[in-house]
């Protein structure tokens, strides 16, 4: 394997910096309760999920910070995965993803993502709507199929999620990202509380940041010629 430099990359960050970020990220179950996240920290984190890249650049998420402990508790008993998180993380976050409907390439959601965020042209957009549409129905055959679609979606949210947490990782914070839980059950309790509009979106994850109670053990992974082919 080629050897690393560290110099600097164009951001000023050298590759060492990077690299120790994801060495020192791992999956926290237990956090410290007693210490929180300034604010400045979880608005940088929160920003790095804002900027992250989507598919046509249509953003299909939303991130509920779940700060409430009686909301929090009402989840316990329907995400198993996240029993020592919920209790114990400083920030808890809900990743939403966009339902079929709002991803669907004439819905309101998509007209206005090109038109006031994106800020194209009537006739760009118009050409954009179409490449859309055909990469919907037969570039991916997603056409008819709600949970296909809801999943594409939910795949992006985790280039969002990824990006969250190894901005805190590089700031020293933990994270655990968290799919153990009961989606129907928990997405229910969502919608009773006015947290989510099932109509417009679904619980595609859920990730917990907070400082570590001790330290973990030593990180595993495959080798990169396990993993990575040249060809």
């Amino acid at each position: 394997m080629d050897t690393i430099s560290t110099s600097s990359t164009a951001t000023g960050i050298t590759k060492e910096n990077i690299l120790a970020a994801f060495q020192y990220r791992h999956a926290t179950k237990e956090f410290d309760s007693s210490r929180k996240i300034s604010a400045e920290d979880f608005s940088l984190i929160l920003e790095t999920g804002r900027l992250s890249p989507s598919s046509f650049g249509f953003e299909p998420w939303k991130f509920v910070v779940l700060q409430s402990p009686e909301i929090r508790e009402k989840l316990l008993p329907h995400a198993w995965g996240a029993q020592k998180q919920l209790p114990t993380a400083s920030h808890f976050v809900l990743v939403l993803a966009r339902q079929p409907g709002d991803m669907a390439a004439g819905s309101e959601y998509i007209n206005s993502i090109m038109q006031d965020v994106q800020n194209l042209p009537t006739e760009i957009a118009a050409g954009k709507r179409q490449v859309y549409d055909t990469f919907l129905k037969s570039d991916f055959g997603m056409e008819g199929n709600e949970r296909a679609m809801f999943e594409w979606g939910a795949r992006q949210t985790y280039l969002s999620l990824g990006n969250m947490m190894t901005a805190a990782a590089m700031i020293g914070i933990d994270s655990c990202p968290i799919e153990g839980f009961d989606k129907a059950k928990t997405e229910q309790i969502l919608a009773a509380e006015g947290i989510m509009n099932p109509e417009h979106f679904g619980l595609a994850c859920m990730v917990a940041f907070g400082y570590r109670t001790g330290e973990p053990r030593p990180k595993t992974r495959r080798t990169s010629d396990q993993v990575v082919e040249w060809v």
